[in-house]
C-alpha cells in the first residue's frame, strides 16, 4: 500500500479537511467576539496561531491512533481485520458536510444580510443605508441619471466610537475625489450628510438626493491600523453592485480612496475621457489633523472654528507643503474674522495669505480659488478680482455645488440676479437638500421681485429645516412685502435666531404703525450688535425712512470693512436711499458704482 493510500485508510486527509473547516469557522466566531467585547488585536492573533499549531498535532494523532469500539488505541495495536476506519471515515464525511453547511450559511449572512452587528464584516456599512432625511421637495424634478451617485457618511466602527471626525472627513474626501470625475454626477456633501445616523429607505434616499447609486461604508481605526469597508448600492432596488474591505496602515489610506474611486467607475461602466483623479498624499498624522479641521469647520460655531484653525495649523506644521490644509486654514480664518470673532483686518489678511499659499502649492485647488474669491468680494470689495477667482474655481470643478453657490453669490453681489438665480438652481440640482442654498435662492428671488416663486422656495426651506437661521425671517419678509402683516408677524415670531427675529420684528412693527415697539426693538438690536452688525443697523434705519441715521451706520460699516456690503446692490431694504446724493459715492467707495449703474431698474428694489 502506498503512503497516500495509507493516509486515506487512516482518515488523515479527512481529519485535515474537517480540522481546517472547523478552525476557520471557530476563528470567525473568535473575531466577532474579540471585536465586540473590545479585546486587543493580539488576543485574536494568538488564538489563530494556536489553531494553526494544532493542525500538525492533530494530523500526527490521526496517523498514530485509531478509534475502535473499545475506544482509542494505537494504530499498530489494532488488528487490520477488525479495523472500523471505513465507518469512522463516513462519520467524518457527515461532519465535514455539516460544518461546511454552517460555514456557508455564515458566509452568506456576513456578505449579504448582516446589518452592521459585526464591525469588520464586508457589509457593516449597511447600517448607514437605513437612513432618512427631509421630505422630498413637492413638485421638484427628480432625475436619476445612471452616472449619478451620493456618498453617504461612513459609519464609525472604532471600539471607542471616537473617530467621527476621521470617518466623516474620509467620506467627504472620497466624495470630493469622485466629484472631480466629469463623467459622474455626485451629490454634494451638505445633502448627503443629512442622512447621517438616521434610519430610512434606500430608494427614498436616492429620490431625495436625485441619484441612482449610493456609496456607503464604515471605518474602524485603531492606532495606525485602519479597516475600511465600502459598497456601491443601486438605489432603486437596494442591489449591491460591488463591495470591498481593506485592512491597511494609515499610510495606505490615500491608495484606498483611489481604489474605491476606480472601483466605482468600473462598476458603473463609465468611460473616462481623461486621467482619473488621485488623492494628494501627505503625512498620515497631518492628514488626520486635516480631517479633524474639516469636521470642526462644518460645525459652524465660534469655538469649532477656533479649534479648526488650530488643527489645520498643526497639520501644516507637520507638512508645510500640504495645500489642502492651507485652504482649510484660510476658510477658518475668514470665517472667524467675518463673524467678528477675531479682528477683521488681521483675520482677513491671514486668510488671504493662507489661500495664496495653498494656490502656490497647488494652482489646481478649487477650494483655494473659491476662498480667495470670497476675500476679494467680502473684504477687498474688488469684484473684478473676485470674478476671476471664482471663474477659475468653476473651470476646475464645474460640478462642485459650493463653488456654484459662490459663483451665484458673485453674480448677486454685482447685481446680476437672473444669473445668480440660475447658478443657485444648478447648485441645488447637486445639493438638493442644502438649507443654505435654499436661503440664497429665496433671497435672490425676493430681490428680483419674483415673490410668488420666492415664497414657494421659502416654504420648501422650512419643510427641509425650520430651525435654520433666518428661514422664518425670509418668509416673513416676503409676506411683509406682499402685505400679509399678520402672517409675517407669526413667521417672525417663529424665527429661531434671536438676531434675525429682532431684525424682522423691527420692520413689521414699523409697517404696522406700532412705532414705539419698533423703536424699542431697534434700540435692542443696536445695543446687542454694535459692531459686527453695523450694515444691518443701516438696513433698519433706511427701511424706516431715517436716511441720515442709515448713512451714518453705513459709513461706520465702510470703515469696518463690513462683509455685508457684498449684498448692497440687491438689498431691497435700502431702496429709500437710492435717490439720495450720498448713494452713488457710497457705491463708489465699495467698488460697485459701475455695477449699480448697469443694473436694470426693476432689480433696484421692490415697493415697501
Amino acid at each position: 500500500m502506498s503512503f497516500f493510500e495509507e493516509l486515506k485508510r487512516r482518515n488523515v486527509i479527512k481529519v485535515a479537511i474537517a480540522y481546517i473547516v472547523v478552525g476557520w469557522l471557530v476563528s470567525q466566531v473568535a473575531e466577532f467576539a474579540t471585536e465586540n467585547f473590545g479585546a486587543p488585536d493580539w488576543v485574536l492573533k494568538i488564538f489563530v496561531v494556536f489553531v494553526l499549531l494544532g493542525l500538525p498535532m492533530v494530523l500526527v494523532f490521526a496517523w498514530a491512533f485509531e478509534l475502535t469500539p473499545e475506544g482509542l488505541k494505537r494504530e499498530k495495536d489494532v488488528d487490520r481485520s477488525q479495523s472500523i476506519t471505513h465507518r469512522t471515515g463516513r462519520k467524518l464525511d457527515y461532519t465535514i458536510i455539516a460544518v461546511m453547511a454552517i460555514a456557508l450559511t455564515y458566509f452568506i449572512w456576513e456578505s449579504r444580510f448582516q446589518k452592521g452587528s459585526e464591525p469588520f464584516s464586508d457589509t457593516e456599512a449597511l447600517q448607514t443605508s437605513q437612513t432618512s432625511g427631509p421630505e422630498h421637495l413637492e413638485g421638484a424634478p427628480t432625475p436619476m441619471k445612471d452616472n449619478s451617485i451620493a456618498v453617504l457618511p461612513f459609519a464609525d466602527m472604532s471600539p471607542d466610537k471616537d473617530q467621527e471626525y476621521f470617518t466623516d472627513g474620509l467620506s467627504e474626501e472620497l466624495l470630493n475625489l469622485l466629484a472631480k470625475i466629469p463623467e459622474l454626477n455626485v451629490a454634494a456633501r451638505t445633502s448627503s450628510f443629512q442622512f447621517k445616523d438616521k434610519g430610512g429607505d434606500i430608494a427614498d434616499i436616492g429620490r431625495q438626493l436625485k441619484v441612482a447609486h449610493l456609496l456607503e461604508g464604515s471605518v474602524r481605526k485603531s492606532g495606525d491600523r485602519v479597516r475600511i469597508t465600502a459598497q456601491l448600492i443601486k438605489a432603486e432596488d437596494g442591489y449591491h453592485l460591488w463591495s470591498e474591505t481593506w485592512d491597511r496602515t494609515l499610510d495606505d489610506v490615500f491608495a484606498i480612496q483611489d481604489e474605491i474611486s476606480a472601483a466605482v467607475v468600473d462598476a458603473l461602466k463609465i468611460t473616462l475621457l481623461g486621467e482619473a483623479p488621485h488623492v494628494a498624499e501627505t503625512n498620515p498624522e497631518a492628514y488626520a489633523l486635516y480631517l479633524r479641521g474639516k469636521f470642526l469647520l462644518n460645525q459652524r460655531t465660534e469655538d469649532a472654528w477656533k479649534k479648526a484653525e488650530e488643527a489645520f495649523q498643526k497639520a501644516i506644521d507637520i507638512d508645510p507643503g500640504y495645500a489642502a490644509a492651507w485652504a482649510g486654514l484660510s476658510w477658518a480664518q475668514s470665517s472667524r474674522a467675518g463673524f467678528g470673532h477675531i479682528p477683521l483686518d488681521a483675520g482677513m489678511e491671514s486668510a488671504r495669505q493662507s489661500a495664496e499659499r495653498a494656490l502656490e502649492l497647488n494652482p489646481g485647488l478649487a477650494a483655494g480659488w473659491s476662498n480667495l474669491a470670497i476675500i476679494h468680494s467680502n473684504y477687498d470689495w474688488d469684484y473684478a478680482a473676485s470674478e476671476k477667482a471664482i471663474q477659475k474655481a468653476l473651470q476646475l470643478e464645474p460640478n462642485n455645488a459650493m463653488v456654484l453657490r459662490q459663483a451665484g453669490n458673485q453674480a448677486k453681489f454685482t447685481g446680476k440676479l437672473d444669473e445668480a438665480i440660475a447658478l443657485y438652481k444648478k447648485a441645488l440640482e447637486l445639493d438638493p437638500i442644502n438649507s443654505f442654498l435654499h436661503g440664497d435662492l429665496v433671497g435672490a428671488l425676493t430681490s428680483a421681485n419674483r415673490l410668488d416663486e420666492a415664497e414657494v422656495y421659502a416654504r420648501d426651506l422650512l419643510n427641509l429645516n425650520d430651525q435654520v437661521s433666518a428661514a422664518h425671517a425670509n418668509l416673513s419678509d416676503i409676506l411683509l412685502v406682499q402685505g400679509h402683516l399678520e402672517q409675517a408677524l407669526i413667521e417672525a415670531q417663529l424665527e429661531t435666531d434671536e438676531i434675525w427675529r429682532t431684525f424682522q420684528l423691527v420692520l413689521i412693527h414699523h409697517v404696522s404703525g406700532n412705532h414705539a415697539e419698533s423703536d424699542a426693538l431697534l434700540a435692542k438690536f443696536v445695543e446687542q450688535n454694535p459692531v459686527a452688525w453695523a450694515y444691518q443697523a443701516g438696513d433698519l434705519h433706511a427701511f424706516r425712512g431715517e436716511i441720515d441715521a442709515a448713512f451714518e451706520w453705513l459709513d461706520r460699516a465702510v470703515k469696518q470693512r463690513d462683509p455685508g456690503f457684498a449684498w448692497v446692490l440687491t438689498d431691497t431694504l435700502l431702496r429709500n436711499l437710492h435717490d439720495d446724493p450720498r448713494w452713488e459715492p457710497l457705491m463708489e467707495q465699495v467698488g460697485l458704482l459701475d455695477a449699480w449703474r448697469a443694473m436694470p431698474d426693476e432689480f433696484k428694489g421692490h415697493p415697501q
